[in-house]
Protein backbone atom coordinates (compact mmCIF):
# COMPACT_ATOMS: atom_id res chain seq x y z
CA UNK A 1 0.00 0.00 0.00
CA UNK A 2 1.14 3.62 -0.98
CA UNK A 3 1.08 6.53 1.10
CA UNK A 4 1.84 10.19 -0.17
CA UNK A 5 4.42 12.14 2.43
CA UNK A 6 1.07 14.24 3.82
CA UNK A 7 -0.23 11.10 4.69
CA UNK A 8 3.03 10.01 6.69
CA UNK A 9 3.40 13.63 8.54
CA UNK A 10 -0.49 13.30 9.31
CA UNK A 11 -0.34 10.00 11.07
CA UNK A 12 3.36 11.40 12.55
CA UNK A 13 1.70 13.66 13.87
CA UNK A 14 -1.57 12.11 15.22
CA UNK A 15 2.06 9.74 16.82
CA UNK A 16 3.11 12.99 18.38
CA UNK A 17 -0.17 13.83 19.70
CA UNK A 18 -1.15 10.61 21.64
CA UNK A 19 2.67 10.39 23.20
CA UNK A 20 1.79 12.99 25.31
CA UNK A 21 0.39 10.48 27.79
CA UNK A 22 3.64 10.67 29.90
CA UNK A 23 6.85 12.95 30.48
CA UNK A 24 9.50 11.51 29.36
CA UNK A 25 11.39 9.65 31.83
CA UNK A 26 13.31 5.99 30.98
CA UNK A 27 11.81 6.38 27.34
CA UNK A 28 14.57 4.75 25.46
CA UNK A 29 16.32 1.48 26.51
CA UNK A 30 20.16 3.03 26.21
CA UNK A 31 18.92 6.23 28.03
CA UNK A 32 17.76 4.50 31.05
CA UNK A 33 21.81 3.69 31.46
CA UNK A 34 22.68 7.15 31.92
CA UNK A 35 19.81 8.91 33.63
CA UNK A 36 22.00 11.73 33.66
CA UNK A 37 21.23 12.99 30.41
CA UNK A 38 17.90 11.79 30.29
CA UNK A 39 15.79 14.59 29.07
CA UNK A 40 12.29 14.57 30.68
CA UNK A 41 10.18 17.67 30.12
CA UNK A 42 10.84 20.72 27.93
CA UNK A 43 9.13 24.12 28.44
CA UNK A 44 8.87 27.42 26.05
CA UNK A 45 6.45 30.32 26.71
CA UNK A 46 6.23 34.03 26.74
CA UNK A 47 7.36 35.05 30.43
CA UNK A 48 4.25 36.00 32.50
CA UNK A 49 6.48 37.49 35.79
CA UNK A 50 5.25 41.07 36.14
CA UNK A 51 7.42 43.62 33.66
CA UNK A 52 9.29 40.66 31.59
CA UNK A 53 6.90 40.56 28.59
CA UNK A 54 9.40 41.03 26.30
CA UNK A 55 11.35 37.97 27.41
CA UNK A 56 10.65 33.89 26.32
CA UNK A 57 11.33 31.35 29.25
CA UNK A 58 13.01 28.06 28.03
CA UNK A 59 12.78 25.58 30.83
CA UNK A 60 14.77 22.17 29.98
CA UNK A 61 14.33 19.10 32.81
CA UNK A 62 17.12 16.44 32.67
CA UNK A 63 17.55 13.34 35.31
CA UNK A 64 14.13 11.87 36.11
CA UNK A 65 12.25 9.93 39.10
CA UNK A 66 15.08 11.53 41.95
CA UNK A 67 14.48 10.59 45.63
CA UNK A 68 14.74 13.72 47.44
CA UNK A 69 16.71 11.05 49.97
CA UNK A 70 19.40 9.86 47.61
CA UNK A 71 22.50 10.96 49.21
CA UNK A 72 25.12 10.74 49.90
CA UNK A 73 25.88 11.07 46.48
CA UNK A 74 23.11 13.17 45.06
CA UNK A 75 21.86 14.10 41.59
CA UNK A 76 25.13 15.89 39.57
CA UNK A 77 24.25 16.45 35.95
CA UNK A 78 27.03 14.66 33.90
CA UNK A 79 30.48 16.59 33.76
CA UNK A 80 31.30 14.60 30.61
CA UNK A 81 28.16 15.66 28.42
CA UNK A 82 27.20 18.52 26.20
CA UNK A 83 23.77 19.76 27.10
CA UNK A 84 22.19 21.76 24.42
CA UNK A 85 18.92 23.99 23.54
CA UNK A 86 18.47 24.81 20.20
CA UNK A 87 16.37 27.72 18.18
CA UNK A 88 14.76 26.97 15.02
CA UNK A 89 13.54 30.85 13.84
CA UNK A 90 13.22 30.55 9.93
CA UNK A 91 10.75 26.98 9.81
CA UNK A 92 13.02 24.57 8.17
CA UNK A 93 13.78 22.62 11.05
CA UNK A 94 17.34 22.94 11.46
CA UNK A 95 18.72 25.06 14.47
CA UNK A 96 19.75 28.27 14.01
CA UNK A 97 20.94 29.32 17.79
CA UNK A 98 22.40 26.72 20.03
CA UNK A 99 22.68 27.35 23.71
CA UNK A 100 25.30 24.75 25.21
CA UNK A 101 25.50 24.19 28.47
CA UNK A 102 29.32 22.33 29.81
CA UNK A 103 29.38 21.38 33.41
CA UNK A 104 32.24 20.53 35.83
CA UNK A 105 31.78 18.66 38.82
CA UNK A 106 34.51 19.73 41.33
CA UNK A 107 35.79 17.56 44.78
CA UNK A 108 36.52 20.10 48.08
CA UNK A 109 37.75 16.91 50.21
CA UNK A 110 36.57 17.47 53.90
CA UNK A 111 38.89 15.21 56.35
CA UNK A 112 38.73 15.55 60.13
CA UNK A 113 40.08 13.24 62.80
CA UNK A 114 38.79 10.98 64.98
CA UNK A 115 37.94 14.14 67.21
CA UNK A 116 35.68 15.55 64.18
CA UNK A 117 38.31 18.21 64.35
CA UNK A 118 39.91 19.29 60.83
CA UNK A 119 43.51 18.41 62.03
CA UNK A 120 45.88 15.87 60.86
CA UNK A 121 45.95 12.85 61.22
CA UNK A 122 42.75 13.16 58.94
CA UNK A 123 40.16 10.90 57.27
CA UNK A 124 37.88 11.87 54.18
CA UNK A 125 34.41 11.74 55.44
CA UNK A 126 31.45 9.89 53.92
CA UNK A 127 28.54 12.40 53.42
CA UNK A 128 28.50 15.10 51.14
CA UNK A 129 28.80 17.95 53.64
CA UNK A 130 30.00 18.29 57.52
CA UNK A 131 27.88 21.44 58.91
CA UNK A 132 25.54 24.07 56.96
CA UNK A 133 25.14 23.28 53.26
CA UNK A 134 24.85 26.51 51.94
CA UNK A 135 28.02 27.58 52.73
CA UNK A 136 30.70 26.51 50.29
CA UNK A 137 33.70 24.83 52.42
CA UNK A 138 30.93 22.87 54.26
CA UNK A 139 30.61 20.84 51.18
CA UNK A 140 32.42 17.89 49.50
CA UNK A 141 31.65 18.66 46.03
CA UNK A 142 30.37 21.52 43.82
CA UNK A 143 28.97 21.61 40.54
CA UNK A 144 29.93 24.68 37.93
CA UNK A 145 29.09 25.28 34.17
CA UNK A 146 29.70 27.38 31.00
CA UNK A 147 27.02 28.41 28.89
CA UNK A 148 27.90 29.07 24.96
CA UNK A 149 25.71 30.38 22.36
CA UNK A 150 26.38 29.06 19.00
CA UNK A 151 25.05 30.74 15.63
CA UNK A 152 24.38 28.40 13.08
CA UNK A 153 25.52 24.55 12.63
CA UNK A 154 25.38 23.78 16.53
CA UNK A 155 29.06 22.06 16.09
CA UNK A 156 30.38 24.60 13.20
CA UNK A 157 29.30 27.85 13.89
CA UNK A 158 30.33 30.97 15.16
CA UNK A 159 30.95 30.81 19.02
CA UNK A 160 30.41 33.14 21.75
CA UNK A 161 31.53 32.67 25.37
CA UNK A 162 28.55 33.79 27.62
CA UNK A 163 29.83 32.78 31.08
CA UNK A 164 31.12 30.42 33.80
CA UNK A 165 28.05 29.74 36.73
CA UNK A 166 27.61 27.91 39.95
CA UNK A 167 24.79 25.09 40.66
CA UNK A 168 23.38 24.69 44.08
CA UNK A 169 23.46 21.73 45.72
CA UNK A 170 20.71 19.46 45.70
CA UNK A 171 18.18 19.59 48.86
CA UNK A 172 20.07 17.23 51.22
CA UNK A 173 17.21 18.12 53.58
CA UNK A 174 16.13 20.75 56.28
CA UNK A 175 19.19 19.84 58.72
CA UNK A 176 21.95 20.70 56.17
CA UNK A 177 19.79 23.97 54.87
CA UNK A 178 17.74 26.63 57.24
CA UNK A 179 16.35 28.18 54.14
CA UNK A 180 17.02 26.37 50.92
CA UNK A 181 14.42 28.28 48.74
CA UNK A 182 16.52 31.50 49.17
CA UNK A 183 19.93 29.85 49.13
CA UNK A 184 18.78 28.60 45.63
CA UNK A 185 17.28 31.36 44.55
CA UNK A 186 20.95 33.22 44.79
CA UNK A 187 22.49 31.20 41.45
CA UNK A 188 19.66 32.98 39.21
CA UNK A 189 22.32 34.85 37.72
CA UNK A 190 22.59 37.59 34.76
CA UNK A 191 23.06 36.42 31.47
CA UNK A 192 24.90 39.02 29.09
CA UNK A 193 23.76 38.04 25.17
CA UNK A 194 25.47 41.35 24.00
CA UNK A 195 23.58 43.66 21.32
CA UNK A 196 20.26 42.11 21.79
CA UNK A 197 20.08 42.75 25.68
CA UNK A 198 20.34 40.64 29.38
CA UNK A 199 18.58 37.00 29.73
CA UNK A 200 18.62 35.12 32.73
CA UNK A 201 19.93 31.67 34.04
CA UNK A 202 19.28 29.21 36.69
CA UNK A 203 20.72 25.73 36.27
CA UNK A 204 19.23 23.76 39.98
CA UNK A 205 17.30 20.95 41.30
CA UNK A 206 13.28 21.79 41.19
CA UNK A 207 9.84 19.45 42.07
CA UNK A 208 8.92 16.95 39.62
CA UNK A 209 7.01 19.82 37.43
CA UNK A 210 5.30 16.91 35.47
CA UNK A 211 1.80 15.32 36.60
CA UNK A 212 0.64 11.68 36.03
CA UNK A 213 0.08 8.41 37.08
CA UNK A 214 2.52 6.83 35.13
CA UNK A 215 1.90 3.08 36.51
CA UNK A 216 -1.37 3.05 35.02
CA UNK A 217 -0.62 5.20 31.93
CA UNK A 218 1.99 1.77 31.14
CA UNK A 219 -0.88 -0.50 32.37
CA UNK A 220 -2.70 -0.27 29.05
CA UNK A 221 -3.54 3.08 29.90
CA UNK A 222 -5.29 1.71 33.07
CA UNK A 223 -7.06 4.86 33.38
CA UNK A 224 -10.68 6.38 33.00
CA UNK A 225 -10.35 9.17 30.59
CA UNK A 226 -14.19 9.94 30.60
CA UNK A 227 -13.67 11.03 34.31
CA UNK A 228 -12.63 13.67 36.56
CA UNK A 229 -9.79 15.76 35.79
CA UNK A 230 -9.13 15.90 39.18
CA UNK A 231 -9.86 12.12 40.15
CA UNK A 232 -6.30 10.77 39.63
CA UNK A 233 -3.39 9.94 41.48
CA UNK A 234 0.46 11.93 40.71
CA UNK A 235 2.56 9.15 41.12
CA UNK A 236 5.62 11.76 40.73
CA UNK A 237 4.57 14.65 43.49
CA UNK A 238 7.15 13.58 45.63
CA UNK A 239 9.93 12.95 42.96
CA UNK A 240 12.80 15.88 42.00
CA UNK A 241 14.17 17.01 38.37
CA UNK A 242 17.23 19.30 37.85
CA UNK A 243 16.14 21.98 35.62
CA UNK A 244 18.03 24.20 33.39
CA UNK A 245 16.64 27.28 32.70
CA UNK A 246 16.82 30.37 30.41
CA UNK A 247 14.87 33.65 30.42
CA UNK A 248 15.85 34.99 26.84
CA UNK A 249 15.16 38.68 25.26
CA UNK A 250 12.69 37.78 22.40
CA UNK A 251 15.33 40.14 20.34
CA UNK A 252 17.99 37.59 20.63
CA UNK A 253 15.35 34.54 19.45
CA UNK A 254 13.27 35.60 16.40
CA UNK A 255 14.31 36.16 12.61
CA UNK A 256 16.00 39.52 12.43
CA UNK A 257 15.19 39.38 8.62
CA UNK A 258 12.64 37.76 8.76
CA UNK A 259 10.20 39.49 10.19
CA UNK A 260 8.36 36.45 11.51
CA UNK A 261 7.89 36.25 15.63
CA UNK A 262 7.45 32.39 15.76
CA UNK A 263 10.29 30.19 17.10
CA UNK A 264 10.63 26.22 17.50
CA UNK A 265 13.03 24.56 19.88
CA UNK A 266 14.22 21.20 21.61
CA UNK A 267 16.28 20.14 24.20
CA UNK A 268 19.49 17.47 23.48
CA UNK A 269 22.34 15.68 25.13
CA UNK A 270 25.65 14.34 23.80
CA UNK A 271 28.31 12.64 24.65
CA UNK A 272 31.62 11.42 23.87
CA UNK A 273 31.50 8.72 21.48
CA UNK A 274 34.27 6.17 23.41
CA UNK A 275 34.62 5.22 27.09
CA UNK A 276 37.29 3.31 28.51
CA UNK A 277 37.19 2.65 31.84
CA UNK A 278 39.92 2.36 34.43
CA UNK A 279 39.98 -0.68 36.45
CA UNK A 280 42.48 0.98 38.69
CA UNK A 281 40.85 4.13 40.19
CA UNK A 282 42.77 7.24 41.47
CA UNK A 283 41.13 8.82 44.58
CA UNK A 284 39.44 11.82 43.48
CA UNK A 285 35.88 12.44 41.56
CA UNK A 286 34.72 10.73 38.27
CA UNK A 287 38.20 9.12 38.02
CA UNK A 288 36.76 5.68 37.10
CA UNK A 289 36.55 6.37 33.27
CA UNK A 290 38.14 8.50 30.36
CA UNK A 291 35.87 9.66 27.08
CA UNK A 292 36.64 10.99 23.88
CA UNK A 293 35.88 10.66 20.01
CA UNK A 294 32.85 13.37 18.40
CA UNK A 295 30.14 14.58 20.54
CA UNK A 296 27.13 11.91 20.11
CA UNK A 297 23.34 13.03 20.67
CA UNK A 298 21.96 10.55 23.05
CA UNK A 299 18.69 12.52 24.08
CA UNK A 300 16.53 14.48 22.36
CA UNK A 301 12.99 15.88 23.06
CA UNK A 302 10.99 18.97 22.01
CA UNK A 303 7.17 18.05 22.41
CA UNK A 304 5.53 16.06 24.92
CA UNK A 305 6.37 13.30 24.28
CA UNK A 306 7.38 11.11 21.46
CA UNK A 307 9.49 8.32 22.03
CA UNK A 308 7.95 6.94 24.85
CA UNK A 309 5.08 5.46 23.76
CA UNK A 310 5.19 5.92 19.98
CA UNK A 311 8.43 4.53 18.65
CA UNK A 312 8.62 1.37 17.98
CA UNK A 313 11.52 -0.82 20.96
CA UNK A 314 13.89 -0.84 18.40
CA UNK A 315 14.31 2.42 17.11
CA UNK A 316 14.17 4.40 20.40
CA UNK A 317 18.22 4.66 20.60
CA UNK A 318 17.84 5.93 16.79
CA UNK A 319 15.09 8.76 17.61
CA UNK A 320 17.31 9.79 20.29
CA UNK A 321 20.12 10.23 18.02
CA UNK A 322 18.24 11.86 15.04
CA UNK A 323 17.37 15.34 14.03
CA UNK A 324 14.03 17.15 13.51
CA UNK A 325 15.05 17.85 10.42
CA UNK A 326 14.38 14.11 9.39
CA UNK A 327 11.96 12.96 11.03
CA UNK A 328 9.09 12.04 8.46
CA UNK A 329 12.00 10.35 6.65
CA UNK A 330 13.48 8.20 9.26
CA UNK A 331 10.42 7.15 11.06
CA UNK A 332 7.53 6.87 8.89
CA UNK A 333 7.01 2.95 9.42
CA UNK A 334 5.69 3.69 13.11
CA UNK A 335 3.41 6.40 12.00
CA UNK A 336 1.04 4.94 9.03
CA UNK A 337 -1.69 3.91 11.85
CA UNK A 338 -1.83 5.62 15.18
CA UNK A 339 -2.66 3.65 18.05
CA UNK A 340 -3.89 5.53 20.80
CA UNK A 341 -7.50 6.30 19.39
CA UNK A 342 -7.80 2.76 18.31
CA UNK A 343 -6.64 1.60 22.21
CA UNK A 344 -8.68 4.29 23.84
CA UNK A 345 -11.83 3.17 21.34
CA UNK A 346 -11.26 -0.70 22.30
CA UNK A 347 -11.23 0.00 26.12
CA UNK A 348 -14.13 2.37 25.73
CA UNK A 349 -16.55 1.96 22.85
CA UNK A 350 -18.64 5.00 23.72
CA UNK A 351 -15.35 7.35 22.74
CA UNK A 352 -14.94 6.47 18.63
CA UNK A 353 -11.85 7.20 17.44
CA UNK A 354 -11.52 9.82 14.68
CA UNK A 355 -11.90 8.81 10.68
CA UNK A 356 -10.43 11.46 9.00
CA UNK A 357 -7.05 9.69 7.67
CA UNK A 358 -4.84 11.29 7.03
CA UNK A 359 -5.06 13.37 10.22
CA UNK A 360 -4.70 17.24 8.81
CA UNK A 361 -5.61 18.54 11.90
CA UNK A 362 -2.88 17.23 13.99
CA UNK A 363 -0.87 18.00 11.42
CA UNK A 364 -1.78 21.65 12.05
CA UNK A 365 -1.68 21.20 16.19
CA UNK A 366 1.24 19.81 16.28
CA UNK A 367 3.89 19.96 13.80
CA UNK A 368 2.88 22.63 11.70
CA UNK A 369 1.82 25.03 14.36
CA UNK A 370 -1.70 26.54 13.53
CA UNK A 371 -1.96 29.35 11.40
CA UNK A 372 -2.53 32.82 13.01
CA UNK A 373 -1.52 31.39 16.66
CA UNK A 374 1.65 29.73 15.92
CA UNK A 375 2.25 28.81 12.37
CA UNK A 376 6.11 30.21 10.93
CA UNK A 377 5.98 32.39 7.59
CA UNK A 378 7.97 30.05 5.81
CA UNK A 379 6.52 28.74 2.83
CA UNK A 380 8.80 25.96 2.68
CA UNK A 381 8.15 24.95 6.05
CA UNK A 382 9.39 21.69 7.36
CA UNK A 383 7.18 19.74 9.37
CA UNK A 384 8.97 18.59 12.55
CA UNK A 385 8.83 17.72 16.11
CA UNK A 386 9.27 20.66 17.84
CA UNK A 387 7.61 23.14 20.22
CA UNK A 388 6.89 26.09 18.33
CA UNK A 389 5.77 29.19 20.25
CA UNK A 390 4.75 32.69 18.71
CA UNK A 391 6.47 35.08 20.70
CA UNK A 392 4.09 38.07 20.14
CA UNK A 393 1.30 36.56 21.68
CA UNK A 394 0.55 38.21 25.06
CA UNK A 395 1.82 35.82 28.13
CA UNK A 396 -1.20 35.12 30.17
CA UNK A 397 -1.20 35.69 33.96
CA UNK A 398 -0.61 32.54 36.25
CA UNK A 399 -3.75 32.91 37.68
CA UNK A 400 -5.56 33.61 34.49
CA UNK A 401 -4.43 30.57 32.45
CA UNK A 402 -6.35 27.97 31.10
CA UNK A 403 -4.91 24.63 31.67
CA UNK A 404 -5.76 23.98 28.25
CA UNK A 405 -4.10 26.22 26.53
CA UNK A 406 -5.33 26.50 22.42
CA UNK A 407 -8.09 23.89 22.83
CA UNK A 408 -9.85 26.72 25.13
CA UNK A 409 -10.86 28.08 22.00
CA UNK A 410 -13.22 25.65 21.02
CA UNK A 411 -16.58 25.71 22.18
CA UNK A 412 -17.43 22.92 25.32
CA UNK A 413 -13.57 22.36 26.23
CA UNK A 414 -13.36 24.74 29.07
CA UNK A 415 -14.34 22.27 31.77
CA UNK A 416 -16.53 25.19 33.72
CA UNK A 417 -13.74 27.11 33.99
CA UNK A 418 -15.21 30.84 34.35
CA UNK A 419 -14.90 33.77 31.35
CA UNK A 420 -11.68 35.09 32.81
CA UNK A 421 -10.41 32.32 31.75
CA UNK A 422 -12.07 30.92 29.09
CA UNK A 423 -9.96 30.94 26.58
CA UNK A 424 -6.28 31.16 26.39
CA UNK A 425 -4.05 30.71 23.03
CA UNK A 426 -0.63 31.69 25.04
CA UNK A 427 -0.21 27.75 25.93
CA UNK A 428 0.39 24.41 24.73
CA UNK A 429 0.68 23.52 22.14
CA UNK A 430 1.68 27.59 21.60
CA UNK A 431 4.83 26.37 23.50
CA UNK A 432 4.34 25.33 26.67
CA UNK A 433 4.16 26.55 30.33
CA UNK A 434 4.72 24.68 33.15
CA UNK A 435 1.09 24.39 34.30
CA UNK A 436 -0.62 23.31 30.49
CA UNK A 437 -1.90 20.41 31.18
CA UNK A 438 -0.69 18.47 27.65
CA UNK A 439 -1.90 15.14 28.48
CA UNK A 440 -5.46 16.06 28.39
CA UNK A 441 -4.83 18.97 25.54
CA UNK A 442 -3.20 15.82 23.55
CA UNK A 443 -5.71 13.48 24.27
CA UNK A 444 -8.48 15.64 23.49
CA UNK A 445 -7.03 16.64 19.84
CA UNK A 446 -5.87 12.48 19.22
CA UNK A 447 -9.40 12.32 19.54
CA UNK A 448 -10.70 14.92 17.05
CA UNK A 449 -11.40 18.02 19.07
CA UNK A 450 -9.93 20.50 16.87
CA UNK A 451 -12.87 18.92 13.87
CA UNK A 452 -15.38 21.08 16.15
CA UNK A 453 -13.02 24.41 16.33
CA UNK A 454 -13.95 25.93 13.35
CA UNK A 455 -10.39 26.60 12.67
CA UNK A 456 -8.91 26.97 9.49
CA UNK A 457 -8.86 25.34 6.35
CA UNK A 458 -5.52 23.41 7.36
CA UNK A 459 -7.57 21.90 9.84
CA UNK A 460 -9.57 19.94 6.99
CA UNK A 461 -11.62 17.75 8.83
CA UNK A 462 -15.64 18.11 9.95
CA UNK A 463 -17.57 16.82 12.98
CA UNK A 464 -18.39 14.21 11.49
CA UNK A 465 -15.22 12.68 11.26
CA UNK A 466 -14.67 12.78 15.03
CA UNK A 467 -17.82 11.61 17.10
CA UNK A 468 -15.71 11.34 20.36
CA UNK A 469 -14.47 15.19 19.84
CA UNK A 470 -16.47 16.87 21.90
CA UNK A 471 -15.66 14.36 25.14
CA UNK A 472 -13.64 16.32 27.87
CA UNK A 473 -10.43 13.48 27.51
CA UNK A 474 -8.50 13.68 30.79
CA UNK A 475 -6.30 11.71 32.25
CA UNK A 476 -7.23 12.85 36.15
CA UNK A 477 -3.73 14.27 37.31
CA UNK A 478 -3.89 18.20 37.35
CA UNK A 479 -0.85 20.39 38.08
CA UNK A 480 -2.44 24.09 37.50
CA UNK A 481 -0.65 27.34 36.89
CA UNK A 482 -1.23 27.97 40.58
CA UNK A 483 0.92 25.51 41.89
CA UNK A 484 3.97 26.81 40.05
CA UNK A 485 5.77 29.84 41.08
CA UNK A 486 4.94 33.58 39.07
CA UNK A 487 8.36 34.44 38.56
CA UNK A 488 11.51 32.62 37.08
CA UNK A 489 12.86 30.28 37.35
CA UNK A 490 8.95 29.02 37.66
CA UNK A 491 9.42 25.63 39.05
CA UNK A 492 9.12 24.88 42.52
CA UNK A 493 11.17 24.53 45.34
CA UNK A 494 12.98 20.91 45.85
CA UNK A 495 11.41 18.16 47.61
CA UNK A 496 14.01 17.79 51.00
CA UNK A 497 15.55 14.63 51.51
CA UNK A 498 14.05 15.11 55.26
CA UNK A 499 12.14 17.34 56.42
Amino acid sequence: MKHTTKALIAAMTLCVSASAVASSHREAPSITKTPKVDATDFYMFNSYENNRADYVTIIANYLPLQDAYGGPNYFALDDDALYEIHIDNNGDAVEDITFQFDFTQNLNSIEIDSDGNPSTPNVAIPLSNAGDASVAANVQTSESYDVTMVKGDRRSGSRTDLGNFKKPFDYIGTKSFADYPTYARSFIKPLNLGSCGQGRVFVGQRAESFAIDLGRVFDLINLNPLGARNGGTNILADKNITSIAMEVPKACLVNATGNDPVIGAWTTASVRQATLVNGNPASGISTTAKKGGAWTQVSRLGMPLVNEVVIGLKDKDKFNASEPKDDVAKFAPYVFYPTLPALIQTLYPQAPAPTNFPRQDLVTAFLTGVPTINKPANPKLVPADMLRLNTSTPAVAAANQNDLGVISIIPGQNDGRPSATAKDVAGFPNGRRPGDDVTDIALRVSMGALCHAGLPADVTCVPADAKAGKALFTDGAVKPATEFDSVFPYLKTPNPGSR
